[in-house]
């Protein structure tokens, strides 16, 4: 009857959906008293600090509300573009991009400005990483696995760029990074303890929002947006899955999820195109633990694989 143990768990036990508000409210209390021991008046940074704090809490405040209106999908398209808009507004960094070298000879140029157009690329990445934690879910844990395993490859690379690099601003945008994405880590690591399976409390969209946000801001600002697809292919390959279902080419319905047989305890994947579906139609019915299990092996290996692409591509590609 019910598509889910997911489902079913909310309809017996009522657990709380929108626990994550609490985590995102944690945090912003946190990264904003970090302005007071980190930051002087005069800092250059300190604008720009302060505008993603408001992007991300604009989105933890339109997560909360989609919560509790259960807003259509259209209109959660145009959400992270409102809340990007501080950002984009006080962006103060370069707008420029690096050539790769084997394409210097034919596109004549080693660094285009695209001016306007690179703010755009920010609102739609931002878009992106916000939805796509969103429509990667419905497993207990897997909403905050997922960003447990981002977040702390973020802060791997942003500790190895610092470590390489003598440019002064270089370094510090990375160590921009660093100051969101510790929070973000801290805080997920504590929600991930309750949402493990058996989960005993839940996400809500409030969660997935707050937490694509802050990793579209700390990828934006700290200049490595293209490292950070890289680690979102699992969450690529899910929008791409997707696609035909969200633009409405085949019908989609409201829950995209497997079917749960209560008598085994078993999942069975669907037809519906979502990352989840396909590993069950690939590796057979197994329990939601374990295909979470599988999903964050995935994410893991996607993180794995974007350090050793640029590793291999140092000095070749740009």
């Amino acid at each position: 009857m019910f598509r889910t143990s997911h489902l079913i768990l909310v309809l017996l036990f009522r657990r709380p959906e929108s626990l994550g508000i609490v985590v995102g409210i944690v945090f912003l209390v946190f990264s904003i008293l970090f302005q007071y021991f980190n930051f002087t008046a005069d800092s250059n940074w300190l604008v720009e600090y302060n505008a993603a704090l408001a992007s991300i809490c604009f989105m933890v405040l339109l997560g909360f509300v989609d919560d509790v209106l259960d807003v259509p999908w259209r209109v959660k398209l145009i959400l992270p573009s409102i809340a990007a808009l501080p950002l984009l507004m006080a962006y103060a960094g370069h707008t420029t991009i690096l050539i790769p070298k084997p394409l210097v000879p034919y596109v004549g140029l080693e660094v285009w400005d695209l001016g306007w157009m690179y703010k755009l690329y920010m609102g739609l990445l931002a878009v992106f990483c916000t939805n796509s934690i969103n429509i990667h879910a419905g497993l207990n844990g897997l909403e905050v696995g997922q960003t447990v395993v981002i977040a702390s490859a973020i802060l791997i690379h942003n500790i190895m760029q610092i470590g390489a690099s003598a440019d002064f601003e270089y370094k510090m945008a990375h160590a921009f990074s660093i100051y969101l994405a510790q929070p973000l880590l801290a805080t997920s690591l504590a929600l991930f303890s309750y949402n493990w399976y058996p989960s005993s409390a839940f996400v809500g969209d409030t969660y997935t929002y707050f937490a694509g946000m802050t990793m579209a801001v700390v990828g934006i600002l700290g200049h490595f947006s293209e490292t950070l697809l890289i680690f979102f292919l699992p969450q690529v390959l899910n929008f791409l899955l997707s696609l035909p279902q969200l633009a409405g080419i085949i019908p989609c319905p409201r829950h995209r999820l497997p079917r749960f047989d209560p008598e085994t305890g078993l999942l069975t994947g669907t037809n519906d195109g979502t990352l989840v579906n396909l590993f069950l139609r690939q590796f057979g019915r197994m329990t939601e633990k374990k295909l979470c299990v599988y999903l964050l092996v995935f994410q893991a290996l996607a993180c794995c694989f974007c350090f050793l692409l640029r590793y291999f591509l140092a000095g070749w590609y740009k």
